[in-house]
């Protein structure tokens, strides 16, 4: 018999480096789930990935207090700033440029999330990663 869903839990923690510090910490104890036991478990399976990239996170908990969790790419923002090699981006989107990504940085990026986006093929998973770099204020260019 399948176990009762309690509630899910999403959160962005940084691979490999759960901590039972807040956020993570209280969102879990609300739950009454095992806060060492998530942070074992997420650390293990983010090892391979660069430390402290934003990893979203969705866990699921069931009524007796287990729990199962799924992680996503980082998000499009992380790889974009990655990209420009820049720490955050425009203040004014749109009027000020905080940096510049070819098209060919969107389609890395695109590529590396498709999985995630939604979208039928590679070119508009482009034109999507394209969209958020407008929005963050940095220029695309070809």
């Amino acid at each position: 018999m399948a176990k009762k869903i309690d509630g899910y839990i999403k959160l962005q923690v940084p691979a490999g480096a759960a901590n039972p510090s807040p956020p993570i910490g209280p969102a879990l104890g609300q739950r009454g789930v095992n806060i060492m036991e998530f942070c074992k478990a997420f650390n293990a399976k983010t090892q391979e990935m660069e430390k402290g990239m934003p990893i979203p996170t969705t866990i699921t908990v069931f009524s007796d207090k287990s729990f199962t969790f799924q992680i996503a790419t980082p998000p499009a923002s992380f790889y974009l700033k990655k990209a420009a090699k820049i720490q955050k981006g425009s203040q004014t989107p749109g009027q000020a440029s905080a940096g510049t990504v070819t098209m060919a940085q969107c389609r890395e990026i695109a590529e590396a999330k498709f999985k995630d986006l939604n979208a039928n093929d590679l070119d508009q998973a482009t034109k999507i990663i394209a969209g958020s770099a407008r929005s963050m204020g940095l220029e695309v260019t070809e």
